[in-house]
């Protein structure tokens, strides 16, 4: 799997994550992203968006066209009940996939 890959397949609990705390706007979650991994997720728009638009049809968010604060129309995504409950699911799984990660690397450590 390639670095991409992985970036891709994490796109989906990350926003879920980052919309727990409130409605956002797509540079804003841009932005957070890059902040709170340090740096080690640096997405593009252009990667966002279509995760964005996915995840709206699937239910998971909603979004709405607002005037922000800087007068600009920007469009605003928060959290349904559906997108909350997805969430639990993806965290279960990573931290599934996290904990093998850890045994099997515990286990390989041991063996050579």
């Amino acid at each position: 799997m390639s670095s991409d890959t992985l970036v891709a397949a994490s796109a989906k609990p990350v926003i879920l994550s980052l919309l727990m705390s409130g409605e956002s706007y797509g540079y804003q979650i841009l932005q957070r992203v890059r902040r709170v991994s340090g740096g080690k997720m640096n997405w593009s728009s252009a990667m966002l968006y279509p995760v964005l638009r996915r995840m709206e049809k699937d239910g998971l968010i909603r979004s709405e066209w607002r005037v922000s604060e800087e007068n600009r129309m920007r469009k605003y995504y928060r959290l349904t009940a559906v997108g909350r409950k997805e969430l639990e699911v993806e965290k279960a799984r990573w931290l599934d996939i996290q904990s093998a990660l850890r045994k099997i690397w515990a286990t390989a450590e041991t063996v050579d």
